[in-house]
């Protein structure tokens, strides 16, 4: 690097915070988002319903399966990929222009959707800039105790998702950062660590 690093333009991370579904993700990041005002959260595309209080445009955006199947055809997605039978999507708008500017994007996708995304940006500049968080609960009896409690499902989708959240617990050592869930406010504290510590990479310039 030059000695007049002011001449040189930092690239915005991407972080990408996967995680069974019940291990806390939302949880752990919405406190980070809220204490980085410029920190830009890419919100994702699916085909499910809206749970109670969640609104289009801010949790998801909520698209029928003809309009999802479209946008797949249009290559409108940095990832995709179809979990508990509906479509979850990152947007690439919700990605690539925020990146170009130097900020950083707080991505919250499930493990196929990691995979399909490290593989998209590998390469590139964004590529060696990313970081890879994986928030695991402190065991599946405590994941299974967090998904009873929304009583949202069928017990048929309940063990459906315990299923593939054992699948998924496997895939950690994937990641670059571990964070266990056990206390919110320790794991959120984990979770802005990483972020400010990423920010300080020398890949972060170029």
């Amino acid at each position: 690097m030059d000695s007049n690093i002011m001449q040189w333009r930092r690239v915005g991370t991407a972080m990408v915070v996967t995680g069974p579904s019940g291990a806390g993700k939302s949880t752990v990041c919405k406190p980070v988002l809220t204490s980085e005002p410029d920190l830009h959260f890419a919100v994702s595309c699916t085909t499910r319903t809206p749970r109670p209080g969640e609104q289009n445009g801010v949790e998801y955006f909520f698209l029928s399966q003809d309009e999802f199947k479209t946008r797949i055809q249009a290559n409108a997605f940095f990832e995709y990929a179809e979990v508990h039978g509906h479509f979850y999507g990152t947007p690439r708008n919700e990605v690539e222009p925020f990146l170009a500017e130097g900020r950083d994007v707080l991505l919250d996708i499930d493990v196929q959707g990691a995979r399909q995304f490290r593989q998209r940006i590998a390469g590139t500049a964004a590529g060696q800039a990313a970081v890879f968080v994986f928030i695991a609960p402190p065991s599946l009896a405590i994941l299974e105790q967090r998904l009873r409690s929304r009583q949202t499902e069928s017990e048929a989708s309940l063990q459906r998702r315990l299923a593939d959240a054992r699948d998924e617990m496997t895939a950690w050592r994937e990641y670059d950062y571990l964070v266990v869930n056990d206390q919110a406010e320790t794991a959120t504290e984990q979770l802005h660590a990483i972020l400010i510590a990423s920010r300080c990479r020398i890949c972060q310039w170029e």
